[in-house]
């Protein structure tokens, strides 16, 4: 197995993985949600964790937002690499930066 395999398997890994952290923090944040609104008081152990996910879902809303961004000068749709790019984390914006323009014009 050379080593360009290996890196694939180990970002798609990254990917899956990435993908069911945030749905996971979403929904630990909609549970609080709920919490508040009904008045429950939460345990502490829970604020520390809805500490790190809301960590994750702000790093991972602002890497979608570059990701949208610049993904029309790579000639991908904005909104859908954005999307794309928040739940999948970094590895989106490392994938969107190393496609080459397919539009670009010889200098």
């Amino acid at each position: 197995m050379s080593q360009s395999e290996i890196r694939q398997k180990i970002a798609g890994l990254v990917k899956i993985t990435s993908i069911i952290l945030i749905l996971s923090a979403i929904g630990l944040e909609l549970a609080n949600i709920s919490g508040i609104l009904n008045t429950n008081n939460t345990p502490k152990i829970f604020t520390l964790i809805l500490g790190m996910a809301r960590f994750a879902l702000i790093a991972h809303l602002l890497e979608g937002i570059i990701a949208g961004i610049y993904a029309s000068s790579k000639s991908q749709l904005p909104f859908q690499y954005g999307i794309y790019t928040f739940f999948v984390g970094t590895i989106g914006l490392v994938e969107l930066f190393k496609q080459e323009n397919k539009y670009r014009t010889p200098i």
